[in-house]
C-alpha cells in the first residue's frame, strides 16, 4: 500500500483543502444535538421568542454548513480520486507495455488485464471512500464520545463498553479479507482468460459448433469466481450484522440506564434525547469504519497485485559490448541456446552470420523454434548461452530505442486496429502519405486498397475482420516496410497469399530494399528459395544450412519438403 502515497503526494494541497472542508462540516454536524439539548433545557423554558429564534437559526446554520461542507468535500474528493486513479492506471498500463516478454509470460495477459481494470477499481474505490468517510467517521466517533462524556459520564461509559467488542470483531474478520479477495482476483484472471480466448476465436468456435463447449468452459470459470466471491462476501459480511447487534445492545443498555437515572432525578430527559442523537452519530461512524475495513481488505489485495507489476525489474539490462564481434557481418548468432522454462532447450547451438543486405530464409515444422529465433534477435528474451550480435556489437549493448528503430516486423499473430487503412500502416509514426502509398505498392496492397471507394481512408474493423486474410497480411507488410527498416522480419507473413502474389512481393522487396537485411520465416519453400542463406530447423537445432541448390543436395528434410509442396517446381 505504500506506493499509493506516491500518487497521493502531488495532490496533497487538494486533499488538505478537502479535509479542512470536511472537518468544518462534521464539526457543524456535531454541534446540532448539543444545541438541541440546550434549547430544550434552557431556552424553551424562558418563553423568550427572540432567543428561541436565535438558537433555532444557529441550528439551521449548523445544518446548512454540515450539508454544504459534506457536498463540497465529497465533490473535491471525487475530483482528487479521478486524478489519482487516472495517473495510476496510466502508469500501470505503461509499465505493462514495457514489461519484458518473460515478465509478461509470468503474469499472463489475462491477469495483467484484470489488474489494470478491476484491481485499479478496488484501489480507486477505497481512496475515494477514505476521503469521504475516513475524515468524517473518526471525528464523529471521537467528537461524539468526548461530548457525551462531558454531558453524562455514566451513559457515555455504557456506550463505550461496546466499542472494544466492535473493534475486536472488525479487526479479526478484516485480517481474513486480504487472502480471500486475492483469491477472488485470481478467479477474475481465469474468467478474463476464457473471455479473451473466446472473443479472439469466436469464428472458429462457431465453425466447429463448439459454442456449448465454450459456454461450459466459461460457466466453470464463472462458478469458481462465484464460489470465491460468495466465500469472501459471506465472511466479510459478518461484520455489519455483528456490529449492528452490538450497537443495538449498547442502545438497549443506554436506554435502561438512562431510564433509571431520569427516574431517580440523576439525569434529565433533554440530556437523554441529545445523548441518543450522539449515540446514533457514533453508531453511524462505527458502521462507516467497518465498511472502510472491508474495502481496505479488497484494496490491499488489489494494491499488492498492482505493486507486483510496478516493482517488476526489467531483467534485460544493457551491458557493455565486449568488442570481439566482426563488424563485416550485420547479424551473427554465435552458438546460441535458449529455453523458455529453463529445462529443455527450445533452441540448441544456433550459429550463422549475415552481411548487410543479404536475405535469410528459415523453414521448419510448426514448433521447431523458428519464431523463438526471431524473438532472440529482437531481444524479447536473452539467450541462455551464446551471443547474438548486430553490426558486430553484442545485442545486449543496444538500448531498446536503438534496437527497435532497426526493425520492421510482421508477426504470425499481428494485429490491426479500428481506424483507417492509412493509420494502420502509419501506426502512430511520423511517416508521410507518399511513403505509405509506396510501401503498400511494394507489399502488393495498393491495388486492393484503391478498389475501395474511400481508398486509404477506408475503415478497418478491430482485428481487420472486414478484410480477407491475404489483405490483412499485405497491410501488415506495408506497415513493416513503411519505416524503411534496417532489418525486415517476416514471420510466416505470406501464408495467406497466393503463389503469384507471394512471388511478386519477394521481387518487389529485393528491388525496393536492397540495403535491408530481410529474414523470412515460412512454411513454403517457394517463399525462401531465392534467399542468400536458408536455415532448416528441427526441434530447435539447425539440420540444414545453405542456398536452395545446396540444400536440395545435402538436406533430405528440405528436399522432401520441396518435392511434397511443388514437386520441385516453383513460380518465380
Amino acid at each position: 500500500m505504500k506506493w499509493v502515497f506516491t500518487y497521493l503526494k502531488p495532490l496533497a494541497s487538494r486533499i488538505s483543502a478537502g479535509i479542512l472542508v470536511k472537518i468544518i462540516g462534521t464539526i457543524a454536524e456535531l454541534i446540532i444535538p448539543f444545541l438541541l439539548s440546550y434549547i430544550l433545557e434552557n431556552v424553551i423554558q424562558s418563553n423568550d421568542a427572540a432567543r428561541i429564534l436565535l438558537f433555532g437559526a444557529l441550528m439551521a446554520i449548523c445544518a446548512a454548513v454540515a450539508c454544504l461542507g459534506n457536498i463540497i468535500a465529497n465533490r473535491m474528493a471525487a475530483k482528487t480520486n479521478m486524478l489519482f486513479s487516472t495517473r495510476m492506471r496510466k502508469d500501470l498500463f505503461s509499465k505493462t507495455l514495457h514489461l519484458s516478454a518473460k515478465s509478461t509470460d509470468s503474469f499472463t495477459i489475462p491477469s495483467l488485464e484484470s489488474r489494470i481494470t478491476s484491481d485499479t477499481y478496488n484501489v480507486q474505490n477505497f481512496i475515494g471512500m477514505i476521503q469521504r468517510m475516513g475524515i468524517r467517521a473518526p471525528i464523529l466517533l471521537l467528537g461524539g464520545t468526548a461530548i457525551t462524556l462531558a454531558m453524562d459520564k455514566r451513559l457515555a461509559l455504557v456506550m463505550l463498553a461496546t466499542l472494544p467488542l466492535i473493534f475486536i470483531v472488525v479487526y479479526s474478520i478484516s485480517r481474513m479479507g486480504v487472502p480471500l479477495y486475492s483469491k477472488v482476483q485470481r478467479s477474475v484472471d481465469s474468467m478474463v482468460r476464457v473471455v479473451r480466448e473466446d472473443a479472439q476465436g469466436i469464428r472458429v468456435i462457431k465453425a466447429l459448433s463448439k459454442v456449448d463447449y465454450e459456454n461450459a468452459r466459461y460457466d466453470k470459470a464463472n462458478s469458481a469466481l462465484k464460489q470465491n466471491e460468495t466465500t469472501a462476501s459471506t465472511i466479510m459480511g459478518i461484520v455489519n450484522p455483528v456490529m449492528t447487534l452490538l450497537m443495538n445492545m449498547g442502545i438497549v443498555a443506554v436506554i435502561a440506564v438512562s431510564a433509571y437515572l431520569v427516574a431517580s432525578n440523576k439525569s434529565s430527559a433533554t440530556t437523554v434525547i441529545a445523548f441518543m442523537q450522539y449515540f446514533t452519530l457514533v453508531s453511524m461512524a462505527m458502521m462507516s469504519l467497518s465498511r472502510m475495513f472491508v474495502m481496505y481488505t479488497k484494496c490491499a489485495a488489489s494494491a499488492n497485485r498492482i505493486s507486483q507489476v510496478m516493482r517488476q525489474v526489467n531483467e534485460l539490462e544493457i551491458i557493455n559490448d565486449d568488442g570481439k564481434g566482426d563488424s563485416r557481418f550485420h547479424i551473427c548468432f554465435e552458438n546460441v541456446s535458449f529455453s523458455y522454462l529453463g529445462k529443455t532447450d527450445n533452441l540448441k547451438n544456433i550459429s550463422f552470420c549475415l552481411k548487410k543486405g543479404e536475405t535469410l530464409g528459415i523453414i521448419g515444422a510448426t514448433g521447431s523454434g523458428k519464431s523463438t529465433l526471431l524473438r532472440l534477435l529482437m531481444r524479447f528474451y536473452d539467450a541462455d548461452r551464446g551471443l547474438v550480435r548486430i553490426n558486430g556489437k553484442d545485442l545486449r549493448s543496444y538500448s531498446r530505442a536503438e534496437l527497435t528503430s532497426m526493425f520492421g516486423v510482421v508477426f504470425q499473430n499481428d494485429f490491426l486496429y479500428a481506424d483507417s487503412i492509412e493509420e494502420n500502416i502509419r501506426f502512430g509514426r511520423n511517416i508521410k502519405s507518399e511513403d505509405i502509398i509506396n510501401a503498400a505498392k511494394i507489399a502488393q496492397a495498393h491495388d486492393f486498397i484503391t478498389s475501395f471507394s474511400d481508398g486509404y481512408r477506408h475503415s478497418v474493423s478491430t482485428g481487420g475482420t472486414n478484410l480477407s486474410g491475404g489483405q490483412r497480411q499485405r497491410l501488415l507488410i506495408s506497415r513493416a516496410i513503411a519505416g524503411h527498416p534496417e532489418i525486415l522480419v517476416l514471420d510466416d507473413s505470406s501464408s495467406a497469399l497466393d503463389y503469384k502474389t507471394d512471388a511478386a512481393l519477394r521481387k518487389a522487396l529485393s528491388k525496393a530494399l536492397p540495403d535491408s537485411t530481410i529474414i523470412t520465416v515460412a512454411q513454403r519453400v517457394s517463399s525462401v528459395k531465392n534467399c542468400d542463406l536458408i536455415l532448416v530447423i528441427e526441434d530447435g537445432a539447425i539440420i540444414g544450412c545453405g542456398k536452395h541448390e545446396e540444400l536440395m543436395e545435402s538436406c533430405a528434410e528440405y528436399r522432401e519438403i520441396s518435392h511434397s509442396q511443388m514437386g520441385g517446381a516453383f513460380i518465380d
